[in-house]
């Protein structure tokens, strides 16, 4: 494939108008792609034509992976990709495929495997060598352009590859083997693990839910909040379980917990203090100086776990922080008009990490007058700075403190720090502003259309109820093909990709939380639609299910992943949505396919409570008696009728999540006797 104007890899003439270099590249959606459809480096997407001509030339494949918000991989691309030496070499003894990982999981998660069996430790850009068969057998993350702290040059990690392919080729596919025999080991590890477990009818007992709370204890930091060190990352589906787990106990400690990190974090430098929304973690093991990137996916989560928060305690502070939350996502990220929500804000501004963000001291006073050693003091804002010479702010001293110190009234310091604040941020919003990743993702789209749904009704707030409705109605009809299978990316109209598990089972989440907020049966429908295809063509016989279907494309290994990262485990998610669907209607089939898969869980996740958080949420429901699955106020509240309606054409709504007049209710029975 060529264009007729400028084949890829190749240059322009000098003064003609245009780039310099367009690549295939240019005929993609993805953002993290079109950023490199100018490179010098002949890049392909991933695909047959790819893979054809690496075994028609026998070339080995450079697989970059990476995504349009991570910083190191435009260090990679400034330093490497761009560069006319290095595309040279790259072009002349590989074929290059460029990979989106956020539109790609089951690519990334099978060669991160092999990443993390060769190096010990995973990351992006991913940089990896495959045979043309597509079996990786050298790799790593970022390399520099020049040799640097124990990392070698990228050119030089060109040469000695090629060298091996050319003098070498009978070890390169000795390792290739090992390497691919390794990640189809480690995709079987779940199922061989679930197969060794002691397999019960029992669910977790209080004292196994207990014992995972005492875990999470032994790694918590008391001061700062959130578990381990350096860097730090916002743990929603943790804080959840703790935050269910004292509902259901009464135990205070994991109140406690979950009470200090998100105070913590909604203090620190990871929340956006001007606009709203939290960064995807923190350098540090303080909550002060984020990666910059905000994903969609962590707001999502830290909107709802907030909302929880609030709805547990009474804690107005909880609410707001949710607001915060689903208003940035609402005017930053959300696509117009009506449509899904983008997936990124970009860690740079111009090549510089939060260059949008940070904050001189001179600015601050210039910009606040008398008001600003008031926020200085609020905010951490010192001629030194508290990053790099800058400061990014974090609330430091509250109205009280500032109250005791300096003899104003507490009543009047908030409203002052709220005029102060949107004098920055309107000063902010004139700077250079970090790029967006505008396509739509069908899993993080659902995580967000559930946040939305239950803080409609929780917050009394109709706006977000009718963001959630539009999102839903667009996903419905932009990403579900005529085949009923979901697409996992959209963008400028194109829906591309066949959708993995976590797709499937986000959305379902979603639509169930908008069924319970509106009570509009198609919602309904629509989740159990979703979840119906799961059960058709996702699942293993040994219980649970794959992360991609049984037609899809053949890998090195068919991924099968349990353990949560920075979004639920597709597999532990479809467990919750299993429960509430058999709750919900009485089949058995969801109940069924639940049970086989939590059983062997238990332990492991009790164990390692941090990897396995939402599968503990679904252990929690799978063990809730009936009186404990729901949540409503007043009987005879409008929305207690909506129910009885929907009990009447042949729903279970005692056994549904419903609403609640009185943000911090305990768990009661809901309209037993009245159905």
């Amino acid at each position: 494939m060529t264009f007729d104007a400028n084949p890829p890899g190749a240059a322009r003439s000098p003064g003609t108008a245009g780039p310099l270099h367009t690549n295939r590249l240019a005929q993609e959606t993805s953002p993290y792609l079109l950023q490199h459809a100018h490179n010098p480096v002949d890049w392909y997407p991933w695909g047959q034509e790819a893979l054809e001509r690496a075994k028609r030339e026998d070339k080995p494949i450079f697989l970059s992976i990476g995504y349009a918000a991570c910083h190191w991989c435009h260090v990679m691309e400034r330093e490497s990709f761009e560069n006319d030496a290095t595309a040279s070499q790259l072009n002349a003894g590989f074929v290059a495929i460029k990979v989106d990982r956020e539109e790609r999981p089951d690519l990334d998660a099978v060669y991160m495997d092999a990443i993390q069996a060769m190096t010990g430790q995973g990351g992006w850009p991913m940089s990896i060598f495959l045979t043309p068969d597509g079996r990786p057998f050298y790799g790593g993350t970022y390399f520099p352009d020049a040799p640097r702290q124990g990392l070698p040059g990228f050119r030089d990690v060109l040469s000695g590859v090629a060298e091996a392919w050319s003098e070498r080729r009978a070890e390169v596919s000795e390792a290739a083997t090992r390497l691919a025999d390794a990640v189809a080991r480690d995709q079987l590890a779940p199922r061989l693990a679930i197969d060794d477990a002691k397999v019960t009818n029992e669910l977790a007992s209080a004292a196994e839910l207990a014992g995972a709370v005492a875990t999470l204890e032994q790694t918590f930091d008391p001061r700062s909040g959130g578990w381990g060190g350096a860097p730090k990352f916002p743990q929603s589906m943790t804080i959840e379980f703790l935050l269910r787990e004292h509902l259901r106990s009464g135990d205070a400690r994991p109140l406690a917990m979950a009470r200090r990190t998100l105070d913590a974090m909604a203090a620190g430098g990871i929340n956006d203090q001007l606009a709203g929304g939290f960064a995807r973690y923190s350098t540090d093991g303080v909550w002060l100086a984020p990666h910059f990137e905000k994903m969609l996916y962590d707001n999502a989560q830290l909107a709802r776990v907030y909302l929880h928060a609030w709805r547990v305690t009474g804690e107005g502070s909880y609410a707001d922080v949710a607001r915060a939350t689903l208003d940035f996502m609402e005017r930053d990220l959300r696509n117009p008009p009506g449509g899904g929500f983008a997936a990124s804000l970009d860690a740079d501004t111009d090549g510089e990490e939060g260059a949008t963000y940070v904050w001189a001291a001179a600015e601050v006073r210039s910009l606040l007058g008398e008001d600003a050693a008031l926020f200085e003091a609020a905010y951490d804002v010192t001629p030194r700075g508290n990053w790099e010479g800058h400061t990014i702010l974090r609330r430091v001293r509250s109205a009280q403190l500032h109250a005791a110190e300096t003899g104003l009234a507490a009543d009047q310091i908030e409203p002052r720090l709220a005029t102060a604040r949107e004098r920055l941020r309107a000063a902010r919003d004139a700077r250079p502003q970090p790029r967006r990743d505008d396509k739509v993702l069908t899993a993080w789209n659902g995580l967000t259309l559930a946040a939305f749904a239950e803080a409609g009704w929780a917050l009394g707030e109709p706006r977000y109820t009718r963001v959630a409705e539009e999102a839903a109605t667009f996903l419905w009809e932009s990403l579900r093909g005529t085949d009923g299978r979901l697409r996992r990316s959209w963008k400028d109209g194109r829906a591309l990709h066949s959708g993995v598990l976590e797709d499937y089972a986000h959305l379902a989440e979603g639509m169930l939380a908008l069924y319970e907020a509106a009570f509009d049966e198609r919602w309904f429908g629509a989740a159990r639609e979703l979840m119906d295809v799961v059960l058709a063509h996702f699942a293993d016989p040994a219980g649970g299910f794959y992360d991609t279907t049984d037609d899809h494309e053949t890998l090195i290994a068919r991924p099968r992943g349990l353990q949560d990262n920075a979004l639920p485990s597709g597999n532990a998610m479809a467990m919750n949505v299993l429960l509430r669907l058999h709750a919900l209607t009485g089949d058995a089939r969801y109940r069924y396919a639940a049970d086989a898969a939590l059983a062997p869980m238990v332990a492991l996740a009790v164990r390692h409570p941090t990897a396995f958080a939402q599968w503990l949420l679904a252990i929690q429901l799978a063990g809730a008696t009936v009186d404990e699955v729901a949540i409503i106020g007043d009987p005879e509240s409008p929305d207690a009728a909506a129910l009885i309606d929907v009990a009447r054409r042949g729903h279970r709504p005692w056994q549904v999540l419903a609403v609640s007049d009185d943000p911090a209710a305990s768990m009661v029975p809901l309209l037993r006797d009245r159905t």
